[in-house]
């Protein structure tokens, strides 16, 4: 997985793309999201758009990086879910805990 850092009006947005893992991806997301806090950057859009494998460890790092940016008063949204990701979503019913968005605009402006 590879993981590229952006930012549009006071939002961060991480570009992700290959296959969301664990192991040293969890720890590389982690670890730029303790980052991003400590710098006072509280709200995150995860654009998935180029991810194109997500397993349980790998959903496990975003529920995760939610949790970690609810505690902080921030919050970690998703950008550009591919249908098959959304399915994986739905059927483990964390389509009810994180705001998807299909445009980048209407994703950095939700934190408004």
């Amino acid at each position: 997985m590879k993981i590229k850092e952006r930012r549009r009006d006071g939002v961060v947005i991480l570009d992700m793309s290959g296959k969301l893992m664990g192991g040293p991806d969890a720890e590389a997301f982690a670890e730029i999201l303790k980052t991003l806090i400590h710098e006072g950057s509280h709200n995150v859009v995860v654009n998935l758009e180029r991810v194109n494998w997500v397993n349980s460890t790998g959903l496990g790092i975003l529920i995760s990086g939610y949790s970690t940016l609810r505690k902080s008063g921030g919050e970690l949204k998703l950008l550009k879910v591919s249908e098959r990701i959304e399915n994986i979503f739905v059927v483990s019913k964390l389509h009810t805990v994180f705001h998807s968005f299909q445009e980048e605009e209407e994703a950095v402006r939700s934190f408004i």
